[in-house]
């Protein structure tokens, strides 16, 4: 991490703040000309180039494909074959190449979350678009994205148009929370997969966990060429680097210099640690029960000190002893979505320190936190989901392009009928940083 890099990253953020706003509303003026003129334009000029169609029929010549289904919470998943989905307007048809394995799919198997199943999991994917909806290349929206681009797909898919979208929040975006986060389907309330039987097979987010997903075209990001060459690894991009990225800019405002503190070494942690060095934080404090994994966290991910939980007699004064002048840290990520680190977090701040809460936890759960000093200290507790897929995915791909940040915290590889043993090494603590399963 070169004083460089972190200056020339630092200009880049600061012109994406002001660029949040503007592409907002942008999206907003286009939404409405598209309204106006998709009725008066011939399917054959609304659809995708030449090459989109020749491409489409190819990818209608295999009829079915492989998807790893949970059946029901609780249960293991396994491998069917069902029909490639196709995509509709808007959206996009994507071959996958791998997808990551994350908690918070985890959480759906066992139901600490609630979701419609039978459903595929699998929310951060890498492949290849095959087919474009209707739509998606006029007038240049929502991208210059074509047949055989390669591309990176965000589990935060914004709509562009709802309220949350237009004010620049997209990364709560209305449409996403309630068509998809609560009924697994896309913008029109329909899942685009389904069971032999024609029922329907419910998605989380782009349902990656299958060897196609249709991915509205805001979820969908075309990668530059030395991305791309980064291989089947890039399919965290959507949601450890995009979710570690959206917490340490958009709700921490990790600055140079900060001190910060990360609760929870995983695969999401271990990736807030290098966003912030990235963002010039000279003091990143590890935090977590498995000591290989906080060896891994200082070697690799840009930890610059580790406190073993399983050892500390205190942890948070721990935190603060590894402090300038012992005042506590600038800004605390907990991610882990428990009660005791979700209080850590917030007593290991300084005086108008900010604690921001990036882990899920089971719906219900309850965090605690000392009123009195909240008050008087000004200390601020904020909830981070993912970043803001328009204008932050675009910046990350840079990064990852330029070095400043890397795809090192990729330790195991599964393929698509060893998904089920994915998840359960994650719940069992086997998986060292990220895993992926790769097709």
């Amino acid at each position: 991490f070169t004083t460089a890099k972190t200056v020339s990253h630092c200009l880049s953020h600061a012109a994406s703040q002001l660029a949040d706003r503007v592409r907002a509303m942008q999206t907003f003026l286009m939404k409405k000309s598209i309204s106006k003129t998709a009725a008066a334009l011939s399917p054959a000029v609304v659809s995708s180039s030449s090459s989109s169609s020749s491409s489409s029929s190819s990818c209608r010549s295999f009829a079915t494909m492989r998807a790893s289904v949970l059946s029901t919470t609780k249960s293991r998943m396994q491998t069917q074959t069902i029909e490639i989905p196709k995509p509709r307007r808007g959206e996009v048809l994507v071959k996958n190449r791998a997808a990551g394995v994350c908690h918070t799919d985890l959480h759906v198997i066992k139901g600490d979350i609630a979701f419609p199943t039978p459903c595929v999991m699998g929310h951060e994917a890498c492949g290849e678009i095959v087919e474009l909806g209707e739509g998606v290349s006029m007038n240049g929206l929502p991208g210059e994205l074509k047949v055989g681009d390669p591309v990176v797909t965000t589990f935060i898919m914004p709509c562009g148009y709802c309220p949350a979208c237009v004010a620049g929040h997209e990364d709560i975006c209305e449409s996403f929370f309630n068509h998809n986060r609560l009924k697994g389907g896309l913008y029109d309330g329909e899942p685009r997969m389904k069971l032999p039987d024609g029922s329907p097979l419910y998605q989380y987010s782009q349902g990656g966990m299958a060897e196609y997903s249709v991915v509205p075209a805001f979820g969908t990001y075309k990668m530059p060429k030395e991305v791309e060459a980064m291989g089947t690894d890039t399919a965290i991009v959507g949601c450890a680097l995009f979710t570690a990225y959206g917490a340490v800019k958009n709700a921490g405002f990790v600055e140079p210099g900060m001190s910060v503190a990360i609760f929870g070494a995983g695969g999401v942690g271990m990736n807030v640690m290098q966003v912030c060095r990235a963002f010039g934080a000279s003091n990143v404090i590890a935090v977590d029960l498995d000591g290989e994994k906080l060896a891994f966290a200082k070697d690799s991910m840009g930890a610059t000190a580790v406190v073993d939980a399983s050892k500390s007699a205190d942890v948070v004064a721990e935190v603060m002893s590894k402090t300038p002048g012992g005042r506590g840290v600038d800004v605390a990520f907990e991610v882990v979505g428990h009660p005791v680190t979700f209080d850590q977090a917030v007593r290991s701040t300084c005086d108008g320190g900010k604690a921001v809460m990036v882990g899920l936890a089971k719906l219900g759960t309850l965090g605690q936190v000392d009123i009195t000093r909240m008050v008087r200290r000004k200390i601020k507790v904020q909830g981070s989901f993912g970043a803001k897929a328009r204008v932050d995915t675009p910046v990350l791909l840079d990064m990852l392009k330029r070095g400043v940040v890397t795809l090192e915290s990729i330790s195991r590889r599964y393929t698509l009928d060893e998904a089920a043993d994915a998840y359960e090494h994650l719940e069992q603590g086997l998986i060292k940083g990220k895993a992926v399963v790769e097709f």
